[in-house]
């Protein structure tokens, strides 16, 4: 059986992955893991190879791009052939780490008459649900968990068991207790910031510094943080201009595709010039801090207001 899974929700991939394991009875040692960079004629050896054990195998293969709308120099010729004729004893995994698949692909369309394909794009509150077990949440104070942590499923199942740990044998989970023992998401701040800055409102921009301040967080990460997003931004914008879509972007940089939606929203109210302008600020702040020759809360501070 061949699978390819896509999607920007991982964590549900890597839930499917183990559930085919299990209903397979497929133990760690007859998994092979590779990423398509790695060459069709590798992975496909592997497939066609028997297990030394006799039992069923399974092989994942990461980042493959050659199902999505990004420009690929690998032949898969070999590879349309083998999904004619599997090997039956051989589960082939392909995750696509995309929001869609290239349609017009003949790779997908062959792979797509006799595989298993699957969207993994979206969650539902009830995954979230499942995930607090026997604990009792409420539509609402489940709300707060996602508007204060994100939507990255990977960081939410983190926050979750650390809640659960938590509240031990206390099944009712509280808004009180998501603002105690949760992590606000600092990149949503970030986000917030930056719009801030964008739309010139600099009370709000102070407002979000002094927040994340509270929160303990230092001006010399806030300044880093600022750089990386300034930094996605331009670059989202540089090769949105140059015709990939948000997919291969996200591919290219490696950056969840959530983050390069964001960027390129956000990039809409800049030109290149002012984004290279705000990188050379913050890059001399950050040296004037770490010599000394300013005071790290005042400069920022002072960054914010006449940027």
């Amino acid at each position: 059986m061949i699978y390819l899974l896509y999607g920007k929700e991982i964590h549900l991939i890597h839930d499917y992955i183990d559930k085919i394991k299990k209903d397979n009875k497929i133990e760690d040692f007859s998994v092979s893991t590779y990423d398509i960079d790695d060459g069709i004629y590798k992975i496909l050896e592997d497939a066609n190879t028997i297990d030394m054990f006799g039992n069923k195998k399974l092989i994942i293969v990461n980042n493959s791009y050659i199902f999505a709308g990004i420009k690929q120099e690998i032949d898969v010729e070999d590879l349309n052939k083998y999904i004619k004729n599997p090997n039956p004893d051989c589960l082939l995994i392909f995750i696509v780490n995309s929001e869609k698949l290239d349609e017009r692909k003949k790779i997908t369309k062959e792979i797509k008459k006799i595989g298993i394909v699957k969207d993994f794009n979206s969650f539902d509150s009830n995954i979230l649900k499942e995930m607090f077990g026997d604990y009792k949440i409420d539509n609402l104070t489940l709300n707060y968990l996602k508007d204060r942590v994100g939507n990255n499923l990977d960081i939410l199942s983190s926050e979750i068991e650390k809640i659960k740990i938590y509240k031990d044998n206390d099944k009712i989970i509280t808004k009180e207790d998501i603002t105690n023992l949760t992590s606000k998401n600092i990149d949503i701040d970030i986000f917030e910031l930056i719009e801030s800055i964008v739309v010139k409102n600099k009370e709000k921009a102070i407002s979000i510094y002094n927040e994340m301040i509270k929160m303990n967080e230092e001006p010399i990460k806030i300044i880093v943080m600022l750089s990386n997003q300034f930094r996605i931004i331009y670059q989202a914008k540089r090769l949105y201009k140059q015709g990939y879509s948000g997919n291969d972007i996200a591919t290219l940089l490696d950056i969840h595709p959530y983050r390069i939606k964001l960027a390129l929203e956000k990039g809409r109210n800049y030109n290149e010039k002012d984004l290279i302008n705000n990188l050379y600020k913050l890059a001399v702040l950050d040296e004037e801090i770490k010599t000394g020759k300013k005071d790290k809360y005042m400069a920022l501070e002072l960054f914010l207001i006449t940027v």
